[in-house]
């Protein structure tokens, strides 16, 4: 199937995500919208947060002919997908099960750790889930807005964002996580300073990375690989296609262009 694989997210945090589905698809095609004039989703209620989803998964499917959608925001992962798979029958892939399925096949999982923005932390999603996988682990979930708008600024080796993931972090230090999952896409490119700061002992699942692996035995599995020749990404935004592509391109790993503003 040669249609492309949709992917959206509140911004550029789902670049991770896409970095991700490049590497382990290069053979397939994608169009990724990014809805940066209503960023941040994180703090918005979940009503708004599921209409802004279902538009966005609307014009995915109508104008481009998507043949599945993944939900690179775990925000709207956490609050918008039973509405989503209520409405479209494409395969739709979100943040939060890839994660948990991953802690659930660790070796140690008896302390699990979760960050992410106010509003996925707030939803319970992530904690729901791991409870019903791991009803015996110890699970702890944390709010890490202000790591957001560090990444995005590139901040990545700035004093001011270790002292800040310290004091976010601070509780893991004491009670030290067999993993902590990284419930936000922009996180991934803080993990370093992350992991520096909780060491060796604990494992750092990345959303993205476990949800581009789902879609990888999806498309395998399911007759729905494209055929050669139809590789490429094409970039929508909501608004500022010229911010979305110099910030993007710390999540992305190379240069974006040809950024296209969209209307939906």
């Amino acid at each position: 199937m040669n249609q492309p694989v949709g992917v959206f997210d509140s911004g550029v945090g789902g670049l991770t995500v896409l970095r991700q589905l490049v590497r382990m698809l290069p053979g397939e095609s994608f169009v990724y919208l990014g809805d940066t004039a209503r960023v941040p989703y994180g703090t918005k209620s979940g009503e708004t947060i599921t209409r802004y989803s279902v538009e966005i998964a609307n014009y995915l499917v109508m104008r481009h002919e998507i043949k599945m959608l993944v939900v690179a925001c775990n925000t709207a992962s956490s609050l918008a997908l039973p509405a989503l798979r209520k409405i479209y029958r494409i395969p739709i892939v979100g943040m939060i099960d890839p994660c948990v399925r991953r802690v659930a096949a660790l070796p140690r999982r008896d302390a699990i750790g979760v960050i992410g923005t106010s509003g996925t932390i707030r939803s319970g999603a992530y904690e729901q889930a791991l409870r019903s996988a791991l009803p015996d682990a110890r699970i702890r979930c944390e709010p890490c807005p202000l790591l957001v708008s560090l990444a995005e600024e590139g901040w990545i080796e700035k004093p001011v964002t270790r002292d800040v993931i310290a004091e976010y972090l601070a509780p893991f230090r004491t009670d030290p996580p067999d993993a902590l999952i990284l419930g936000c896409t922009h996180y991934p490119v803080l993990k370093k300073a992350i992991a520096e700061f909780l060491g060796d002992g604990t494992v750092l699942v990345d959303s993205g990375e476990e949800a581009a692996r789902v879609v990888d035995v999806l498309v395998s599995e399911s007759g729905m690989k494209a055929e050669r020749g139809v590789t490429g990404i094409r970039f929508l935004v909501t608004d500022d296609p010229g911010h979305f592509a110099r910030v993007g391109e710390a999540f992305l790993g190379v240069r974006i262009s040809d950024v296209e503003k969209v209307t939906l």
